[in-house]
């Protein structure tokens, strides 16, 4: 996901400086006129680029590759459209693109910096400025690291310009969208997605009442009929929503870690243990920032004998994955068709992957993980199940499943084949379905979707399994993993994969042979942006809408081919 999250969303797009003084107009005023008004793209162009104005250039790319100190801008105008553009440029700090944020670093001299993080360890941190500059900051040196609700982009872009030239800059920027060259990069990536002519429904579930604040995961706790949990990752709270049958619904509070802190992810995941209606045990996966420092954490809490609420007895650590920034931490927990516990970690930062993290077997980050958590070795509190791929390995964890992820962004089992599907979230051009299997790698950071990226640390010998599926900015900015249909096999949806995009609010549905891409649709979209997917025990379908709808899927009166 990229909620970014990022998120996850368009993001700070454009950093200025030099802004010329005039008297300016409102901001309702220069929306209004952009989006009535069609501008000039090769006007818009040259005022990009121009150094004595807006100066965009220095601090974003636009050929794909990336490496400024704002997000590259190849094919925006695919992500996007034009009424987010104008957005995007009238108030920066509304929404900040993945990796983007800026980095305050307060240090035990009383200086402070702030940037965007090009580099962490655990020796230093190096922060890229505004004007491109490096600063590098030893650890033992920082007093004090957050990350800052604002945008590095200044508020006031719009103010030098005239209403005429901010529609010509944001003609200038729909105007960036991909190359038919590009998009057709292999099969497993057709240029043209087809829509079905009767796309699916999607019903809200409950009431208005009963909205949830940003929500990014839902499903069933076991032993409670009618039962869902929703997870709220800002708040901290994990909800209890009954629908018990028709009519009816009440929600009350499960559990409540307390809000996340600014730039933290919180609460991403809960899942209950497969025998949870017995042993009333579940896992709940966190993104928090201690002392600076960003981490995943995976714990275990234990509900209350009636199964709807918390019990009050403390969470017990299971797992904690150390990251270098508050960015691609995974964030999903699910139970295996085996029982074991799978852990999808991202390769935690910065933008690019530059230490290699996800190629890096040493490391826990990147990687598809496989733990046992009824059991445990000295000194864990799980176990390594003996048939791992990398048991016995030197230098290599031998949690790890697979490897080569980026951020991997919700997953499941197909409940009849056992395939485990995930939607991996790209860099700066491509979004991919992979079905993930034993001891595979991935390829982040050598590829991004079927395309070369990096050969920084690419491994000569080594075999990187190609995704199912990928698709370009043209379709939508960040993936968001689904499920395998499988609850009524007359349906022609049966056997057909659904997933979706956060930000454009497609949803898809693939068919695929041998893990071959045969057919993808694009069967709906979304009322809210799509941060997750659901599956009840009947095997039925729903979407999480990030501004807090849970919509289900009626797919009885839409067809997929």
């Amino acid at each position: 996901m990229r909620i970014v999250l990022v998120p996850i969303a368009v993001a700070a797009l454009l950093f200025a400086v030099d802004v010329s003084a005039q008297v300016p107009l409102s901001k309702e005023q220069y929306a209004s006129f952009a989006m009535t008004h069609g501008g000039d793209a090769s006007r818009g162009n040259l005022l990009f680029m121009d150094e004595k104005r807006l100066a965009c250039g220095r601090c974003h790319s636009i050929d794909g590759k990336g490496g400024k100190v704002g997000p590259d801008l190849f094919a925006i105008g695919d992500k996007f459209g034009r009424r987010e553009l104008v957005e995007s440029v009238l108030a920066p700090s509304a929404t900040i693109a993945e990796g983007y944020a800026t980095t305050i670093v307060t240090t035990n001299a009383g200086d402070v910096f702030d940037g965007i993080i090009k580099e962490s360890t655990d020796d230093a941190v190096t922060l890229m400025a505004a004007d491109g500059q490096f600063k590098r900051i030893a650890t033992v040196d920082v007093r004090e690291r957050r990350v800052s609700p604002g945008s590095m982009m200044p508020e006031g872009l719009q103010n030098g310009l005239s209403s005429a030239e901010f529609a010509d800059l944001i003609e200038y920027l729909a105007s960036l969208k991909t190359p038919e060259a590009t998009a057709a990069i292999g099969h497993g990536m057709p240029p043209l997605i087809a829509e079905t002519k009767r796309p699916i429904v999607l019903r809200p579930i409950h009431s208005a009442e009963h909205k949830f604040t940003h929500p990014v995961w839902f499903g069933p706790v076991p032993g409670v009929a009618g039962g869902f949990a929703v997870v709220e990752h800002e708040t901290g709270k994990v909800w209890l929503l009954e629908k018990p049958g028709d009519s009816g619904e009440a929600k009350s509070l499960f559990f409540d870690s307390g809000r996340a802190m600014a730039g933290a992810h919180g609460i991403m995941a809960i899942v209950f243990h497969p025998k949870y209606a017995q042993n009333r045990r579940y896992f709940i996966v966190r993104q928090p920032v201690e002392k600076g420092r960003f981490s995943t954490q995976v714990f275990e809490g234990l509900a209350a004998l009636d199964l709807r609420v918390d019990s009050g007895t403390p969470l017990r650590e299971i797992l904690k994955i150390d990251g270098s920034t508050s960015n691609h931490c995974g964030g999903g927990l699910e139970f295996g068709p085996d029982g074991y516990l799978y852990i999808a970690m991202g390769d935690s930062g910065p933008q690019q992957d530059p230490h290699g993290n996800a190629q890096d077997m040493s490391l826990l980050r990147g990687k598809m993980l496989r733990i046992d958590v009824d059991h445990a070795d000295e000194g864990k509190a799980y176990a390594v199940p003996p048939d791992n791929p990398f048991v016995g390995r030197k230098g290599v964890r031998r949690e790890i499943w697979a490897a080569g992820l980026r951020e991997p962004w919700r997953y499941s089992f197909d409940p009849a084949t056992g395939d485990l599907w995930v939607g991996d979230v790209g860099q700066d051009l491509y979004e991919e379905v992979d079905m993930v299997r034993k001891g595979e790698n991935y390829g982040w950071n050598a590829h991004e979707g079927f395309a070369p990226f990096s050969n920084q640390y690419r491994r000569a010998g080594e075999r990187y399994s190609p995704p199912v599926f990928a698709y370009g900015r043209k379709y939508g900015v960040s993936v968001t993993g689904g499920y395998v249909y499988r609850a009524v096999p007359k349906s022609p949806f049966y056997g057909v994969y659904l997933f979706a995009d956060f930000q454009s609010r497609r949803i898809f549905g693939l068919t695929h042979a041998n893990g071959v891409l045969k057919t993808v649709r694009q069967i709906g979209m979304s009322p809210e942006r799509v941060v997750s997917f659901g599956r009840d025990e009947h095997g039925a379908l729903y979407v999480v809408g990030y501004e807090g709808t849970i919509f289900k899927l009626d797919l009885a009166g839409a067809d997929f081919e």
